[in-house]
């Protein structure tokens, strides 16, 4: 059985402004991220030339994400939960087979500081 870890934060937005918010998190945490016509962004990551699509479901809170970098590929379920005027974000991160147990614990480190900036851009959107 591989390695996964789950995040989630509670964002001050209800559930469909984070989710609009989310879906353009590329352009905002990315100074270089451009959108092609097949949905899927580019950009230079932390790990080099970097893409991600979103396969998302507005009505079902879906906002799952293929993720490639020059080292690893990710497949990311997301969801986004409605809690009131707030909203729940639920990420899964599963290892990579490709990414050592010590790689995939630096990634998560990194990732929780995106998640925390992730936070923050959603809670100032709209």
């Amino acid at each position: 059985m591989n390695r996964s870890r789950t995040v989630s934060i509670t964002v001050e937005k209800k559930t469909g402004d984070a989710f609009d918010a989310i879906l353009q998190l590329p352009s905002k945490m990315m100074p270089d991220a451009k959108i092609a016509s097949d949905g899927w962004w580019s950009f230079t990551g932390p790990h080099g030339k970097s893409k991600l699509k979103f396969n998302e479901n507005r009505s079902l809170g879906l906002l799952n994400h293929q993720y490639v970098d020059e080292e690893s590929s990710w497949t990311v379920p997301m969801r986004v939960i409605s809690n009131g005027d707030f909203s729940e974000v639920v990420i899964t991160f599963n290892k990579p087979e490709e990414l050592t147990d010590e790689q995939f614990d630096k990634r998560m480190t990194e990732i929780g500081d995106m998640v925390t900036s992730m936070k923050h851009i959603i809670e100032s959107e709209f």
